[in-house]
């Protein structure tokens, strides 16, 4: 019997930190990975990390952060998802789903009922596919300025059975993850 570990299946780790290195190893070095840099937004690092690794290169990312947010007028609480990334070679083969799923089956366990994240436009299908859905509203952010308007697209998905994102105005009452 053959022992293929390059077609073993990936698997999903929680990492005790995800820093600049690793990034810049799994994206290619650069200042904007993302492409958010335009916005000149200040935003927060994540608390908990998941990560796919084939033959040992860390190869796909989601990083989890527990916000506080208010939403017609009420102060909540939500799971913020940022940082999701795929190795520019890799895209395309159900990594960025497997791990946003590990990601999400632990934000299931910190409390709040609903996940947020913050996308390019560009990748709203890809998070559609996923289970998330768009916000129909702006979405206030702190910022060093004060609050703006946030220029991405906002989606949110429940964390609990039966949860709907609630109406009225949406502002996190932080920077952004």
């Amino acid at each position: 019997m053959n022992d293929r570990r390059s077609s073993a299946a990936p698997v999903v780790e929680r990492m005790p930190g995800y820093t600049k290195a690793q990034q810049d190893d799994m994206l290619g070095p650069g200042a904007d990975p993302f492409g958010v840099a335009d916005a000149g937004l200040t935003w927060r690092p994540k608390e908990d990390h998941f990560g796919v690794r084939l033959e040992g290169r860390l190869v796909a990312h989601a990083g989890l952060l527990r916000l506080p947010v208010s939403i017609g007028g009420a102060d909540r609480e939500v799971v913020g998802v940022g940082g999701v990334a795929v190795a520019p070679g890799l895209r395309g083969h159900g990594l960025a789903r497997l791990v946003v799923t590990a990601a999400l089956d632990h934000a299931r366990t910190l409390g709040p009922p609903h996940g947020l994240l913050f996308c390019r436009p560009p990748l709203v299908p890809l998070y559609e596919r996923l289970g998330w859905h768009a916000l129909e509203r702006e979405v206030q952010i702190e910022q060093p300025q004060g609050p703006v308007v946030m220029p991405f697209r906002t989606m949110w998905m429940p964390l609990r059975d039966g949860a709907h994102w609630p109406p009225g105005d949406v502002r996190v009452l932080s920077y952004p993850m």
